[in-house]
């Protein structure tokens, strides 16, 4: 089976050309302020194109929040990566006919707890290093977790791995954690907030195996 690829914080034109030159599954576009790859519900508009499926990414956000940014572009997944709760996330598929990715932190096992709760109301869960102490972001913050964790793990809803992921150990952390797809954003940028178009292409590229 393919891995599917998500990358994220897509903030420019040329992002947005490498990931769909590379056969990017999805696309995510961050509609929270304090990243450094936030767009604007308009900015994102302007650089959608045709082919990977358009993520956004919201953190606790408000309907009214994710009723500007679809007004100005269709999506076509919703990703909650804050503190929503699992009634929240059923709310906001509820009332927006969307499917949820719910965004956990993982540290040890026992994080592994949440996703019961958590998928009678989401399509899928994106598992993400879980943001240290003090940290501005809830993810973006290039640390990985120890796959391990999920090897073997029975995960309930189909899923991403993500947290610190770069071209050159995407292809051994999917052979650990066993995911069926990955998520990328700080690991394939020449800086931060900056994508670089040929770490877009070779992360895909490792992601599916496809380099020796």
């Amino acid at each position: 089976m393919t891995t599917a690829v998500k990358i994220c914080g897509i903030n420019d034109p040329a992002a947005m050309r490498a990931a769909v030159a590379a056969g990017a599954d999805f696309v995510g576009f961050v509609f929270f302020p304090p990243s450094p790859r936030a767009v604007t519900p308009a900015e994102a508009a302007a650089l959608a194109m045709e082919g990977p499926a358009k993520v956004g990414l919201f953190v606790d956000p408000t309907d009214e929040a994710i009723a500007a940014v679809l007004a100005a572009l269709p999506l076509d997944l919703i990703q909650l990566h804050g503190e929503e709760t699992p009634a929240r996330c059923a709310a906001v598929k509820a009332r927006f006919g969307l499917p949820v990715m719910k965004a956990l932190g993982i540290a040890s096992r026992a994080d592994l707890a949440l996703l019961a709760d958590y998928a009678p109301a989401v399509d899928r869960f994106l598992l993400d290093a879980k943001a240290p102490p003090g940290a501005t972001l809830p993810g973006g913050n290039a640390a990985p977790f120890d796959w391990s964790l999920l090897t073997g793990a029975a995960v309930p809803r189909p899923w991403l791995l993500a947290g610190g992921l770069t071209p050159e150990n995407v292809t051994e952390a999917v052979r650990i954690a066993g995911a069926p797809g990955v998520d990328v954003s700080s690991g394939v940028e020449r800086a931060r907030g900056v994508k670089d178009p040929a770490r877009i292409a070779a992360f895909v590229a490792a992601a599916r195996g496809e380099v020796a």
